[in-house]
């Protein structure tokens, strides 16, 4: 056994009390975060994407992978100073203000409990379109219960479930790619400005068009930060949660930007028989009635890896703030001794996923999950600004600048929310903000922060670190 394991392994048992396991390495996390992404991610948004954008999706998604690099490698640099499972809120907590950090979990909690919900609702109504017989509520309870039953498992399990899906994603993209390129080939010869435009259309291009395409392609992205949940069951997590985090977001931009790319090339133009699912109808011109059939089944698919994912980072950003104590330590912070996890937490999102799925509306529940992850990925941009600039001995221009354009293109598209997303969400931040208030007396009591397990051998230069001082 490698003496990490056994260090590890006599930390927990010295402690007496079960702690999270580490046994995931960088492939891992990889499938991990591109699983929760979705591989397939910009299939759905496709036809919104082509109307917004005038038929720019290609330059809306290669455009939403720049974006989205500043906030992954202001994640990646925090979760290299903390490497703790609860992400952006614990980065907050402990770089800035604990006050701030919690509202920024209380905020998560949309993100990641929304995830699971809005995935609960499609997958029901798309296996809907398979079996029409079979009600709505059966197939929410059948999904609700599925989510739940994949991450009651542990975590080893639920990192070989993200491998076999990503495999089975990945055939699925290789059969349209090839049913693609045979279409273009059967096809009469095409010119140079065919094969430019899906980048660039001069008889339709504008900035204004494209950025706008822009700001809903970058949803292509999102779900990249629940990587940083992951940090204490990792392996040199200090290494990996980073490496992995901006490879993630550049896998799923050249992974998209060819789906995209073929899909243009085969429907040239923006009008869809159904928007929704536009994308279908590309697979089923290029490759006939079974690969529209197989690229349901595989959004199908797609949904449910993601669905299930996000209900495992819910599940580990609750377990970080109970230990914390910023909600109640004895419910969320409760470790199962068998299989390492929080179960109580895991089934707890379970039951919120099936209520949701019967009090929210799609289109909803992903304004709300856009609210609370864009609050998550500002509130991380400004912990690494403070932590690597205003505090750290090297002043770089690249410690000044990338957290602030990370900042600054969450914060355009928080304010692009609709305002019913917008209303429900500062609710959700009030309520936040009393019941705060409440715990820790008006904000003067501290969070209780447990020591950070940063993964390496005590024999060697580090240990558990202790965080600064707030």
């Amino acid at each position: 056994m490698q003496p990490y394991m056994a260090t590890a392994a006599a930390r927990t048992e010295s402690a007496g009390t079960p702690s999270l396991k580490r046994v995931l390495g960088l492939p891992a996390l990889l499938l991990y975060g591109i699983v929760l992404i979705q591989p397939t991610a910009p299939m759905p948004l496709f036809g919104a994407a082509a109307e917004k954008a005038h038929g720019h999706v290609v330059t809306t998604i290669l455009i939403g992978m720049v974006a989205m690099l500043f906030t992954a490698f202001s994640y990646g640099r925090m979760a290299n100073a903390y490497p703790s499972a609860g992400s952006a809120y614990t980065y907050v907590s402990r770089e800035i203000h604990p006050a701030l950090g919690y509202m920024v979990g209380w905020g998560m909690i949309f993100d990641y409990v929304m995830n699971p919900i809005i995935c609960v609702i499609w997958c029901s109504k798309a296996a809907m379109n398979f079996l029409p017989g079979i009600p709505y509520a059966v197939w929410a309870v059948f999904f609700a219960a599925l989510f739940t039953g994949m991450n009651l498992r542990g975590i080893e399990a639920s990192a070989r479930t993200n491998g076999i899906i990503a495999a089975g994603l990945g055939v699925v993209i290789v059969l349209f790619m090839g049913a693609a390129v045979r279409y273009l080939w059967l096809q009469p010869s095409l010119s140079l400005a065919d094969w430019t435009r899906p980048f660039y259309d001069p008889r339709t291009f504008s900035i204004p068009v494209v950025s706008a395409g822009a700001s809903l392609a970058v949803l292509t992205y999102i779900g990249f930060d629940g990587i940083s949940t992951l940090s204490e069951e990792v392996h040199n997590p200090r290494r990996n949660i980073l490496l992995a985090t901006v490879l993630v977001c550049v896998i799923t931009g050249i992974l998209a930007s060819v789906q995209v790319y073929a899909a243009q090339m085969v429907w040239p133009g923006t009008n869809f028989p159904d928007v929704d699912t536009a994308f279908c109808y590309v697979a089923g011109k290029a490759g006939g009635q079974w690969l529209f059939m197989t690229v349901n089944l595989a959004l199908l698919v797609a949904t449910i890896g993601s669905g299930g994912g996000a209900h495992l980072g819910a599940g580990r950003l609750l377990y970080s703030m109970g230990r914390d104590n910023a909600i109640p330590r004895g419910f969320f912070a409760a470790i199962n001794p068998r299989t390492r996890i929080p179960s109580n937490n895991i089934l707890l999102v379970g039951g919120l996923a099936l209520a949701g799925a019967f009090t929210v509306t799609y289109s909803l529940g992903a304004e709300l999950l856009n609210f609370g992850a864009l609050i998550a990925f500002m509130g991380v941009n400004v912990a690494c600004f403070v932590r690597y600039f205003v505090r750290g001995q090297t002043r770089t221009p690249g410690n000044f600048l990338w957290p602030l354009l990370g900042f600054a293109v969450c914060l355009l598209l928080w304010l692009s929310l609709g305002p019913k997303a917008r209303m429900a969400g500062l609710i959700w931040l009030a309520a936040g903000v009393l019941y705060g208030a409440w715990r820790t007396n008006w904000f003067r009591k501290p969070l209780d922060f447990g020591p950070i397990d940063n993964g390496e051998d005590t024999a060697g230069n580090s240990g558990p670190e202790k965080p600064p001082k707030v």
